[in-house]
């Protein structure tokens, strides 16, 4: 049998994996996709791709018959539970985000010696990696770069960061003390700020506090954000996220000087956000009721990113900046959604 040159998507349903399924969907030579995710796919999106699995990653009998069915070239591993949520259960956080990783990690190996070349593992990492031990700090200390303050506070955090780690220990060291060096898989990872997209609503991110006071708003409901009015940390519309996902992965090898990379687009304070908000929709009731807990993690991550490394080695740059992103993409986008709603 002549197995399917393919691109895995894990969570593919989620907020990224909406926007990635439609752009790479939309290329020339539009490839072959195999979306996995422990949900139905989003009903527009179904014939964008090869093939849909409702499964789980932790399933290794699923993803060795992956291997046994698909040449896989490229996997985009964006499935994980999330910030929030890893905090009210995380031992489920670990096996998932973790050990999860590790399956994935194990078959893009077995394809990369199958196939004789490295396999393209691309991950979506998170601003939870840093951990800054007080406000005070956190102001000093402005853009922080990819090897600073590497203490999370968060199971999610602790696990993206250790992934992170696997993902060298796969690409440079998985099996050094055999006979035969085996090929690397070619780890490639992207370090993300808060997502704002205009298209998915949020669910279980810890800076979920900007799309939701958004999406509120554009719904005619009051929002009452989990944060303090200056809370400051970057951010990102999530087609830029896309870009970055695809902009690395079709990076040269030589032309990358290190595997995790931090990209960013804008900072912003919850105040000025939620400013830009009432500039939208003059009738948006927003307040501010911080929770203790959640506050504490987002007082822990940085004022902004240090992202010179990704523009130096593959070219990054955002395409929407604090104004463009909400004049251009956000409220349009989702004025449209509700409207269509009704």
């Amino acid at each position: 049998m002549i197995r399917k040159r393919t691109i895995l998507i894990t969570g593919a349903d989620g907020e990224v994996g909406h926007g990635l399924i439609e752009r790479l969907a939309a290329l020339p030579e539009r490839p072959s996709i195999v979306a996995l995710d422990v949900r139905k796919l989003d009903r527009a999106l179904r014939p964008m791709v090869e093939r849909l699995i409702i499964g789980d990653i932790l399933d290794t009998k699923l993803l060795e018959t992956l291997t046994t069915e698909y040449e896989i070239d490229t996997i985009y591993h964006l499935a994980a539970l999330l910030s929030t949520s890893s905090e009210f259960h995380p031992e489920t956080a670990h096996r998932v985000n973790v050990q999860g990783t590790i399956n994935l990690l194990k078959l893009a190996h077995d394809q990369s010696q199958s196939r004789g070349q490295a396999v393209k593992f691309i991950y979506a990492s998170s601003i939870a990696v840093f951990g800054l031990p007080d406000v005070a700090t956190k102001q000093a200390a402005g853009m922080v770069g990819e090897d600073q303050y590497l203490n999370p506070i968060t199971m999610y955090g602790c696990n993206k960061l250790y992934c992170e780690h696997l993902g060298r220990y796969y690409a440079q060291h998985y099996q050094q003390l055999s006979a035969t060096r085996s090929i690397g898989v070619d780890f490639r990872c992207v370090r993300f700020p808060g997502l704002i997209s205009a298209v998915t609503m949020p669910t279980g991110g810890t800076s979920d506090y900007a799309p939701e006071m958004i999406h509120a708003a554009a719904q005619g409901k009051p929002y009452a954000s989990f944060v303090r009015e200056d809370t400051t940390i970057p951010f990102m519309a999530m087609p830029d996220a896309i870009h970055a996902l695809v902009t690395l992965a079709a990076a040269p090898r030589e032309a990358l000087s290190r595997l995790v990379y931090n990209v960013t687009s804008f900072s912003r304070s919850a105040e000025e956000l939620a400013a830009m908000v009432q500039r939208a929709f003059p009738q948006a009731e927003i307040t501010f009721r911080p929770s203790d807990a959640r506050q504490g993690i987002v007082d822990s991550w940085p004022l902004g990113l240090d992202d010179s490394a990704a523009r130096a080695d593959w070219g990054w740059r955002p395409t929407y900046d604090a104004d463009h992103a909400f004049n251009d993409y956000l409220v349009p986008t989702i004025v449209e959604l509700y409207r269509g709603a009704e």
